[in-house]
């Protein structure tokens, strides 16, 4: 959805977590792990934890910021929430497995996410913005308070509605499975709260600027609070390693699945502190990346299936052949990787950086087109 006047903090903001989300799924297909011990390892993972929730939160931003009356965006929000749901369910998942094999193995990744909460947003949208930004904040700052169920026992509705991956996949019957990586709670919230920050960036800059540098520096300063005394908002326990590095890791390992409060204020703080400066950045780099935050959604479809090819060829360049771990269920349960196969980090790099730049000319030429024109499809990809 794009607003009559863009800003380019938002633009470039958003790209920015496009650009940093293909190191996570470079790395699915690199057999590196999500986290642990080493430092670069983990930073490798830490640095695109600000993805979802920046990209989430900005997509309520931009429902704001277009500027439609009631109607017309509850209108849009629910149809272009659906088509993402079934995108999430079909194309997606198929580019992320090249294997129509693993149809039952269902996965909810962001994109569904997104859409449901989306649908949801139809409804939230007909109330004043301040709250709907109430209400964002409210489910984020709340959302720890709901009790790790009893036992094993979780039904499907609330593990797509909370719980998630923290209490396994669902098993539906039949051999399907459903495995939720992003729940709709709290993230219907950190859109939700997205949509109140809207209303923030229409302000004149002075005051936005004030506002932005205030609302991201206080979550920053919760955050570390929390963290540092092992207070409320994320339901695992604080460690504290031995070192300082140790300790640095644990202090920033905390609870994407479901997201945490202690989470979500340690990567949205400081995406909404960097607006300001976003807003004032020029040069190169920043039109370069700003490209693809003019169409995430078509970046967000090329980029999962080129990675994926980009694998399979370093696969048979290494191997002489492409390994069929390379189509099993990618990301959720691709089971052990084969021995021998883990990427060296610079081969991850390297990948990562050759995929961005494929996909420049084409996110170029989409950002383009719909700049040219005015037709609803578009606000569908």
């Amino acid at each position: 959805m794009n607003s009559p006047q863009r800003l380019a903090s938002v633009d470039l903001l958003r790209g920015a977590v496009m650009v940093l989300m293909a190191i996570d799924h470079v790395r699915v297909y690199a057999g590196v792990p999500p986290g642990g011990p080493e430092p670069a390892i983990f930073f490798t993972r830490w640095i695109t934890h600000f993805c979802a929730p920046t990209f989430v939160f900005l997509a309520g931003a931009s429902a704001f910021l277009a500027a439609r009356a009631p109607r017309e965006l509850s209108r849009l929000l629910v149809t272009r929430g659906l088509w993402l749901v079934l995108l999430e369910l079909t194309l997606i998942h198929l580019a992320w497995t090249f294997n129509p094999d693993h149809t039952r193995e269902q996965m909810a990744g962001v994109i569904w996410a997104i859409g449901w909460c989306m649908v949801l947003m139809a409804g939230l949208a007909w109330l004043p913005v301040k709250v709907v930004g109430a209400i964002g904040v409210a489910i984020i700052a709340g959302h720890n308070l709901i009790p790790a169920p009893a036992g094993d026992g979780v039904s499907p509705l609330l593990s797509i509605l909370y719980y998630g991956m923290a209490r396994g996949p669902v098993d539906l019957g039949g051999g399907w499975t459903f495995s939720v990586l992003y729940s709709i709670v709290p993230w219907i919230g950190v859109m939700a709260a997205g949509y109140g920050f809207g209303a923030i960036l229409r302000l004149e800059p002075a005051r936005r600027d004030r506002l932005c540098l205030a609302l991201g520096s206080g979550a920053i300063a919760l955050f570390i609070v929390l963290r540092a005394f092992d207070l409320y908002g994320d339901p695992r326990p604080f460690e504290s390693g031995e070192g300082a590095v140790p300790s640095l890791l644990s202090f920033l390992n905390t609870t994407k699945y479901p997201a945490s409060l202690q989470f979500l204020l340690m990567t949205l703080g400081p995406a909404i502190v960097l607006v300001p400066a976003l807003e004032r950045a020029r040069g190169v780099l920043a039109r370069g990346i700003s490209v693809f935050g003019r169409v995430p959604f078509f970046y967000y479809l090329l980029h999962i299936p080129l990675i994926h090819v980009l694998a399979l060829i370093v696969s048979k360049l290494r191997e002489g052949g492409v390994n069929a771990w390379l189509f099993a269920n990618h990301p959720m349960n691709p089971g052990p990787v084969p021995d021998g196969y883990q990427w060296s980090l610079g081969l991850l790099y390297l990948v990562f950086a050759i995929a961005v730049g494929l996909l420049y000319l084409p996110c170029r030429w989409y950002a383009e087109l719909k700049a040219r024109r005015r037709g609803r499809y578009l606000d569908y990809l």
